[in-house]
């Protein structure tokens, strides 16, 4: 179904079509959320397709190490959540293909052992083939990662053998004895500019809240810039990218600035905080804002900004980390509009306000694409069901603290121009959290 926003009345597609304008000085909130999306080079999982991660999944079958890993760093990240708010609720994954990319092989003559998946985690992989000493002939084979058996089988020809989540096999003849040989010559390949479009022409079908690219390729950049933009004013699917050192002055883009410092040592580049970023973005709900979040087990930042610095990012619409007592947290919640208008002021540059705001987008898109368009009739009685829904849906975000002095006269719903059009305008005010407090203290004797 086709959605997106409007100035005016001439789409040719059945759909949805919002805008969101902005009527008070200042504003923030959002719905359900949770699924961040991100194109990440591999050394081992399917390429070209999108991969499911949900919180608590064994990340092995998807990236082929466990969460403890080095290789899992990414992962760790987008999942950790902020001190106040949780992280996302599950990672689409996609592993583009890559130039030179290899799987590891290794021969047992006559038997031929592949790893399943292009990368060096093959070379991670050894196959032993061990004589079964109570049936003559027959042999027990196993595939070991690291040293430990993930898979047994016993067979007597190549031909017995079944491939499994590791390797496969093939030749022709009976078995022979191999005390343990290593699969060689995985490898990784280089990721084109050209695989990172080809990823946004998979993800467009996709709903998700968060986009996230940690390079920096200019080119791709822009090329996110552009979806994204196209994603929410083209198609109404209402989400952001997350990228570093972006200046795109759009709501639609966060931006971040510097990078930070783990409890163990290990410097993120600002690239790198681009998965805890869009994590804790697409994590917190409408409630929520990231201002002064703690970022978990960050002991400190680097570069470390001073005042001015500070300002000159926050006036670009970069998202900034600070040191304090021990712990790094995030100075604003913004995004990188930095013009106003009057139909976008000040208050879109916060990704609190953007995230009510879309939440509200989303939801109305979603309910009406599957219970109303085509179900209901053009006229008073069945614009006032959707009224009635639209109302109800806001008083629901108004009781969460969502949206503030919501009354039901702020939805009208109107006959458009064509016969089968109708015209939806809202008035909302969200609710932004607290990030100025002005003190004067006066000592009396």
């Amino acid at each position: 179904m086709s959605g997106g926003t409007w100035t005016s009345q001439n789409k040719k597609q059945p759909g949805v079509y919002i805008n969101v304008k902005s009527s008070m000085a200042q504003v923030v909130s959002v719905g359900d959320r949770g699924v961040v999306a991100i194109c990440k080079q591999l050394s081992w999982g399917p390429e070209d397709e999108i991969m499911t991660i949900n919180v608590g999944d064994d990340l092995t079958s998807f990236i082929g190490y466990d969460s403890t890993n080095d290789k899992a760093l990414f992962l760790r990240e987008i999942f950790k959540g902020s001190g106040h708010t949780k992280g996302p609720a599950k990672v689409m994954l996609y592993r583009p293909t890559s130039t030179g990319a290899a799987k590891a092989i290794a021969t047992i003559a006559p038997l031929t052992i592949t790893a399943k998946y292009n990368g060096v985690r093959g070379n991670n992989i050894s196959i032993a083939v061990v004589a079964d000493p109570d049936n003559e002939g027959s042999y027990t084979v196993q595939t070991v990662v690291d040293g430990a058996v993930k898979h047994t089988q016993i067979g007597k020809t190549v031909a017995d053998l079944k491939g499994n989540d590791w390797v496969v096999f093939s030749g022709t003849g009976n078995l022979a004895a191999s005390a343990g040989t290593s699969l060689t010559g995985g490898n990784d390949g280089t990721v084109s500019s050209a695989a990172y479009s080809t990823f946004l022409t998979v993800l467009e079908p996709y709903t998700f809240n968060v986009l996230i690219y940690d390079g920096v390729d200019s080119t791709v950049q822009a090329a996110y810039v552009a979806f994204i933009k196209r994603m929410r004013d083209n198609l109404g699917k209402k989400c952001q990218a997350v990228m570093a050192g972006v200046e795109s002055n759009s709501d639609a883009v966060i931006s971040v600035r510097n990078g930070i410092v783990l409890s163990d040592g290990t410097v993120l580049t600002p690239q790198q905080t681009t998965w805890w970023i869009g994590g804790a973005e697409a994590g917190a709900n409408y409630s929520e804002s990231l201002v002064y979040a703690q970022y978990p087990d960050a002991v400190n930042v680097t570069p470390r900004l001073n005042a001015s610095e500070v300002d000159e990012a926050l006036d670009k619409g970069q998202i900034v980390f600070f040191e304090e007592f021990g712990s790094v947290k995030v100075v604003s919640d913004i995004n990188t509009l930095t013009t106003y208008t009057p139909d976008k002021g000040e208050a879109f540059s916060l990704n609190q306000v953007i995230r009510t705001l879309d939440s509200i987008a989303n939801d109305i898109y979603k309910n009406f694409s599957q219970n109303y368009i085509g179900k209901i009739q053009n006229n008073a009685d069945g614009r006032g069901l959707l009224k009635a829904w639209i109302v109800g849906y806001l008083n629901e975000i108004q009781a969460n603290g969502g949206i503030q002095n919501f009354v039901a006269d702020d939805v009208v719903i109107s006959a458009g121009d064509a016969i089968n059009a109708v015209v939806i305008t809202l008035a909302i005010q969200p609710v932004a959290a607290v990030e100025k407090i002005y003190i004067t203290a006066t000592l009396t004797d």
